[in-house]
């Protein structure tokens, strides 16, 4: 085991997931140019898997967690929160997403590819960017920022700028990100005045606005 490898696995950090400043703390002692030599020979041993410059997993003979998709996301572009069809998933609304991890962020929009997935990260410009987004616990000593339903909908609405309310109605929910509507009448509204009050697009509030029209009297007492 390399060195390098040894130290971090000794510090096991949750999902084995670990930066530069981690690496600066465990050698304060080794010059830039060694501590990168080091982290060269771990990943060419297979031992340490890098997700992008300064960011890197242990590999699964090394961790003793698994990282989970979620939190992955969060370290790799910040500001961000799950959303659009990954967030629809974990909410049990669409069938789950394999393809990519999907995240929304008020920076500019991103893409990995790692070793482990392919995490897309898109633009919504918003007054408070954490409207209709909350902490969920998404395993041991694992948290998460998430879209709640409404929010992922809305964040959706906002990238697909042809879809609105007048022209597609609940059609859009219902056969593009397949939606039952069985769902959209169970959706929890609680949070939509706060997401209205955090856009920053009149067509994707005016979508909002609809869809509580049709389905927000058919929740059950």
């Amino acid at each position: 085991m390399q060195t390098i490898t040894e130290e971090v696995f000794k510090l096991a950090p949750p999902g084995g997931l670990f930066d530069e400043t981690v690496l600066r703390n465990l050698f304060p002692d080794v010059s830039d140019g060694a501590r990168a030599l080091l982290v060269h020979r771990a990943c060419r041993a297979g031992e340490i898997l890098r997700l992008k410059p300064g960011l890197f997993v242990l590999a699964p003979p090394y961790r003793k967690s698994e990282p989970h998709p979620f939190v992955v996301a969060a370290v790799l572009h910040f500001p961000s929160h799950i959303s659009l069809e990954s967030a629809l998933a974990y909410h049990g609304l669409i069938p789950e997403a394999v393809y990519q991890v999907s995240s929304v962020t008020v920076a500019r929009s991103r893409e990995f590819t790692t070793p482990l997935g392919v995490f897309g990260f898109q633009r919504v410009p918003m007054r408070q960017p954490l409207a209709g987004v909350r902490v969920e616990a998404v395993g041991r000593e694992a948290w998460a920022f998430i879209a709640l339903p409404l929010r992922a909908i809305a964040d959706a609405v906002y990238l697909n700028r042809e879809i609105t309310w007048q022209r597609h109605g609940p059609g859009y929910l219902t056969e593009s990100l397949r939606i039952e509507a069985d769902d959209l009448r169970g959706l929890p509204w609680d949070s939509l005045e706060e997401i209205s009050a955090g856009l920053r697009s009149r067509r994707v509030r005016a979508y909002l606005e609809g869809l509580a029209t049709v389905y927000r009297g058919h929740q059950e007492p």
